[in-house]
């Protein structure tokens, strides 16, 4: 199974979307995010599929190149 370009930009995605969703909880649990609640859930609510999206994306796009 080798990695593609496709695969690399589908994994760092997913990368950039798990650090948001971890930098969100981290920001909600202190008690003042500093871009304000709703926009930190809003990036919070966005970025867990988004991890979850990417990360099949990748899986299916290296298994589907041999």
């Amino acid at each position: 199974m080798m990695m593609t370009p496709k695969s690399g930009l589908f994994l760092a995605s997913c990368c950039i979307a798990a650090i948001a969703s971890v930098g969100s909880v981290f920001e909600l649990t202190s008690g003042h995010p500093q871009l304000g609640d709703t926009p930190t859930r809003l990036i919070l609510i966005a970025s867990i599929p988004l991890v979850i999206i990417f990360f099949v994306l990748a899986i299916r796009n290296s298994q589907s190149n041999p």
